[in-house]
């Protein structure tokens, strides 16, 4: 399992390049004009992770599998794109596909590079993107809970259980605010009701500043009203030098490692955006390792042993007995499955479990 991110933002903010970067490849086209990107790009790129790497060598595995992630690179979108204006109803159909917005907002100047509204202001573009987004979730609601007032009058049951959701979602974008800020405390029944729903503005929003190359590691005054908008809506932002992440992704690992030197940078963009990502749909990892293949696998964080077990193969869920499971850090420190068992961490763990960060299981279940 991993999971979708739809690049997105206004044109020339340097969303093909982010995605040539994190794909290492040239699928899309990144050029100076609006709509370069015409059919969103799809891309999927490993997960990096270094605690693969140790477990790997501990346990004589053969081959190292990562978990991967999809990213979407999305057309750009411009001022009245909920009403069809430029490639509007594609952008919208688009972004509905995908599990959250990784939102790229232009953080540089350039007087090569034009911009679509005339003048470098991140906010604002954020807040064009995420207006057409409401304008759109607002018509759609509008349009759909007529119905739903109806049956609701004549006791529906369905209807009674879905209305108030859309009553509330439908209250928060006429006082101009996204969906999203329902998320916080909401009921379990609730939110499966408004992810049934597919409002543009309920998915998760990270913030991703695109800087020039001299403040990839410092920001700037553009990095800091992004991260003060972003705080005041309980959102995430990641600095990224697109510019930097294309260079980096040509390069093998050791001169990659002293090009970010160079740059005063740890670790390239794309782990952090990964990290930033995994926080923003609440995913963990867990490990299964063997002589033949050690692997990463993704689940939702609060996921129990039978549902993490169906990652890997339906059957595994269906029949699920119980699973062995050992701490990373036990695995680690311990040195593998042999001296956790007779150091007593190897632990058989029932349906209830709730799979934790770093667990290296292996699943017993009836065929």
């Amino acid at each position: 399992m991993g999971f979708k991110c739809g690049i997105v933002g206004l044109p020339n903010v340097g969303k093909s390049t982010l995605f040539n970067a994190l794909t290492k490849t040239a699928a899309a086209q990144a050029a100076n004009y609006p709509f370069c990107t015409i059919e969103p790009n799809t891309g999927e790129v490993a997960v990096p992770d270094e605690r693969l790497q140790i477990i790997a060598k501990i346990g004589k595995s053969a081959n190292i599998v990562p978990t991967r992630i999809s990213f979407v690179d999305i057309a750009g979108l411009v001022r009245g794109a909920s009403k069809g204006e430029g490639l509007g109803n594609q952008f919208l159909a688009n972004i509905r596909e995908v599990d959250a917005i990784v939102h790229v907002l232009r953080c540089f100047e350039d007087d090569d590079i034009t911009h679509v509204e005339g003048r470098i202001d991140p906010v604002s573009d954020a807040e064009t993107v995420e207006t057409e987004l409401m304008l759109s979730d607002l018509e759609s609601l509008e349009r759909r809970i007529v119905q739903f007032r109806k049956r609701a009058s004549s006791k529906d049951k369905e209807a009674l259980t879905v209305l108030p959701v859309m009553e509330r979602a439908l209250a928060l974008l006429q006082d101009g605010q996204p969906v999203r800020f329902m998320l916080n405390g909401i009921a379990a029944e609730d939110l499966a009701i408004l992810q049934d729903l597919n409002l543009l503005t309920s998915k998760p929003v990270l913030y991703v500043c695109n800087v020039a190359e001299s403040d990839a590691a410092t920001g700037n005054e553009y990095t800091e009203a992004v991260e003060e908008m972003a705080t005041g809506q309980g959102a995430e932002t990641v600095t990224i030098s697109a510019a930097i992440e294309a260079e980096v992704a040509q390069l093998a690992e050791e001169e990659a490692k002293e090009y970010l030197d160079a740059m005063n940078l740890d670790e390239p963009g794309l782990d952090r955006l990964i990290r930033a990502g995994y926080r923003l749909l609440h995913l963990i990892t867990y490990f299964t390792v063997g002589p033949k293949e050690a692997r990463a696998w993704t689940v939702e964080r609060g996921s129990k042993a039978p549902r993490a077990a169906g990652v890997i193969h339906t059957d595994f869920e269906r029949g699920f007995i119980r699973a062995q499971t050992i701490a990373f850090n036990d695995y680690v420190s311990l040195g593998g499955e042999v001296p956790a068992k007779e150091a007593g961490k190897a632990r058989d763990e029932g349906k209830e479990y709730v799979v934790q960060d770093g667990d290296i299981m292996l699943f017993k279940f009836n065929t």
